[in-house]
């Protein structure tokens, strides 16, 4: 029997919340995002009437003042949406205990094994469902009703706003196989680029193509994304609490100003580092490899990455590999604008043991120093605040004047 996977989506999340106490705003084109004079100005994301000018999140508030000069700019509130989210997934749950949220403003829910006690009809669940949110929680949703999860959240994504679309087994090659393949979950631009050199631009080229072919362009991930766009797709519904750990772990930053110089970049380095660091030790994880994103004025974008001495979680571990990619890949002198450094190949802390080194056993003893001395920094940041304690350095100073407040973007990324 097949499964019955509801995909639902909230519609210009972060902008409908802002808008329930600004109902002077419903109808003219208004963006949530960043702060414009710290140099974090992206758009979060936009209500309907300013996506009929063509505004489009992630672009920067210039260009979409530019499409639509009268945009309304309003301030995020990221504490608000995670309560709107989590009062969100706490009606879902009650109409099943299967719901894995995918980011803040997603869910998949699985109702196979109850969606009789509601009537039996999926699309008149999902349609109950969208009207429940608009009359408690004032916001409107869009719903995607299939047999796996990857196709309905295409579902979700095939007509918005405030819609439900069912795709069976039935209409896959009708609804999903002619859309372009960039819609599939999870075909980012390398793929996407990939799969074009070899004349793949719909879901269901994709579908079509040879398995084997895709594994040696792709790998592993080429087999993945051919089951997926053949409906192939058995991964389960996740509660939140079952979720597998990340896959990877980062942080970026845009600056508040432009980088030159050895010292200001390795400082935005460090801060970014002792951020990914800290996120490694709340997982529990520890990474074998350190990747760094450059991007310049001009969004240029140079990425490298480079294995660790050995399973780490320490800042100054990282910050020093992170360093022997920049020296080999950046000039000190050209400007930088932005800089993300993402932790991978994780391991569980209790798996990590290192292997010591005969002749330079010093090395080894240093990192797990290093590590207690920043878990002892982790816990009195708990205890009193973010701000309490940090390295007292040139650098540390530094890092703080460039970064602002706020982060212009962050990532952590989860299969």
């Amino acid at each position: 029997m097949d499964r019955i996977i509801l995909h639902c989506d909230l519609n210009s999340f972060y902008a409908s919340v802002e808008l329930r106490s600004r109902p002077d705003l419903q109808n003219v084109p208004v963006a949530v995002c960043g702060d414009p004079t710290s140099r974090h100005g992206i758009i979060l994301a936009k209500n309907e009437p300013a996506k009929k000018f063509g505004v489009q999140t992630a672009e920067t508030i210039w260009q979409a003042k530019k499409k639509c000069p009268e945009l309304v700019l309003l301030p995020p509130h990221h504490k608000l949406y995670r309560q709107v989210s989590k009062e969100v997934n706490t009606i879902y749950e009650q109409y099943t205990d299967l719901v894995e949220p995918f980011g803040i403003d997603e869910s998949w829910l699985d109702v196979t094994h109850t969606l009789h006690l509601f009537g039996g009809d999926a699309k008149a669940l999902a349609d109950h469902l969208r009207q429940r949110m608009k009359q408690e929680m004032g916001l409107t949703l869009s719903v995607g009703v299939s047999f796996n999860k990857v196709f309905a959240k295409l579902g979700s994504d095939y007509k918005k706003p405030d819609a439900t679309t069912v795709i069976s087994r039935e209409q896959v090659p009708q609804i999903l196989w002619p859309l372009p393949v960039t819609d599939l979950l999870f075909v980012g631009r390398a793929s996407a680029r990939m799969l074009a050199e070899h004349h793949i631009h719909t879901i269901g080229d994709l579908a079509r193509a040879c398995r084997e072919d895709l594994k040696k362009w792709l790998g592993k991930h080429g087999e993945q994304l051919h089951d997926a766009a053949n409906g192939w797709d058995h991964s389960l519904v996740r509660p939140a609490g079952e979720t597998p750990p990340p896959k990877s772990v980062g942080n970026g930053l845009t600056f508040r100003r432009n980088l030159t110089g050895a010292e200001e970049i390795q400082a935005g380095a460090q801060l970014l580092a002792e951020r990914v660091a800290l996120r490694l030790r709340r997982h529990q994880l520890k990474c074998t490899t350190v990747q760094v994103s450059l991007r310049s004025p001009e969004f240029k974008t140079i990425q490298r990455q480079k294995g660790t001495p050995a399973p780490t979680n320490v800042s100054r571990v990282i910050f020093q590999c992170v360093v022997e990619l920049l020296e080999g890949t950046w000039n000190w002198s050209a400007p930088l604008r932005a800089m993300t450094i993402t932790a991978a190949g994780l391991v569980p802390e209790e798996e990590a043991g290192e292997q010591l080194d005969l002749f330079t056993p010093q090395a080894a003893v240093r990192r797990g120093k290093q590590e207690k001395l920043e878990r002892t920094m982790d816990a009195l940041r708990d205890r009193y605040g973010p701000h309490v304690i940090g390295y007292a350095s040139r650098q540390t100073q530094t890092a703080r004047e460039i970064a602002g407040d706020e982060t212009g973007k962050r990532k952590e990324e989860s299969p």
